[in-house]
């Protein structure tokens, strides 16, 4: 059906990245302080044992119940309509009135829009599915990375492997050996990056997490793509950096985390990477 009615593809991808779009923002709430609590349990564990609490509160992505920040009152089933609650709501705790932040449907909105336009680009198979995935994978990592610096493990392995094994099936953009040559090369390219800089100035340009996620689009797209993601997050990084530096006057040595343009350069390049390339050539007259 989907395949006979490519518009109601489209329609059901976004629908369905919406309601994707709301556990998003629990994801990138939690998994954070998820991993705090783990830290910290395990330094207490080793150095301060004794300092242990015998029952820690559980907090996972399921518990406790999500509940507004200002008066803790739990958030209703009603009141967790993907994007219409937000709306209907006007913005507002239900119980307080607090303002509850405009990120939320952002979020959510950003999942449906993106994911459609993966489903109208690729059609119905298994490349838009594997690209679907990918694309929330990649907005959480996208908003943690803004909030924390961080790009966890428990994201970019995952898509990492998905990006390896799709590899296997024939609708794949490269061959498994493309995939692990790209893989290695996108990893490589920014560590070796990472310490010429640290032997130059003794400091540390980027995280491990940023090697792992290019090496994710190394193994979609193979090697041959990555100068392009490079090029076009390097660029956008930059001309964000002199923003940040101008208009709100932040140092030069303020870090900024590089992996949300790595996400974008790379989506970008998943769907229209071969365009631009040929296009770029094209206007070097090769």
């Amino acid at each position: 059906m989907f395949s006979q009615y490519p518009a109601l593809f489209v329609i059901s991808a976004g629908l369905l990245s919406l309601v994707i779009g709301s556990f998003l923002n629990v994801l990138i709430y939690r998994l954070p302080k998820m991993m705090e609590n783990e830290w910290q349990q395990e330094y207490q564990a080793y150095f301060q044992p004794d300092s242990l609490a015998a029952t820690p509160a559980k907090f996972n992505l399921a518990v406790p119940r999500s509940a507004c920040p200002a008066c803790n009152a739990p958030v209703l089933a009603r009141d967790n309509v993907p994007l219409l609650s937000w709306l209907l709501l006007k913005g507002k705790c239900r119980s307080c009135s607090a303002p509850i932040s405009p990120r939320y449907p952002l979020v959510e909105a950003l999942t449906a829009v993106l994911s459609a336009v993966v489903a109208a680009k690729l059609g119905f198979g298994w490349p838009a599915a594997v690209l679907i995935f990918v694309t929330w994978g990649l907005i959480a990592l996208t908003f943690i990375d803004l909030d924390k610096m961080l790009l966890p493990d428990q994201l970019t392995l995952p898509l990492l492997w998905l990006a390896l094994l799709f590899s296997l099936s024939d609708s794949a953009f490269v061959n498994p050996a493309q995939a692990i040559v790209g893989a290695a090369a996108g990893y490589l390219s920014l560590w070796s990056v990472y310490w010429l800089f640290k032997l130059l100035t003794g400091k540390e340009g980027m995280g491990y997490g940023d090697f792992k996620l290019l090496a994710v689009f190394g193994a979609l797209l193979g090697w041959q793509q990555l100068p392009l993601i490079i090029l076009l997050s390097s660029a956008v990084g930059a001309v964000v950096g002199v923003i940040l530096i101008t208009v709100q006057g932040k140092s030069k040595a303020t870090p900024i985390p590089f992996g949300p343009y790595i996400a974008a350069a790379g989506w970008i390049a998943l769907l229209w990477g071969e365009q631009l390339t040929n296009s770029y050539l094209r206007y070097l007259g090769l």
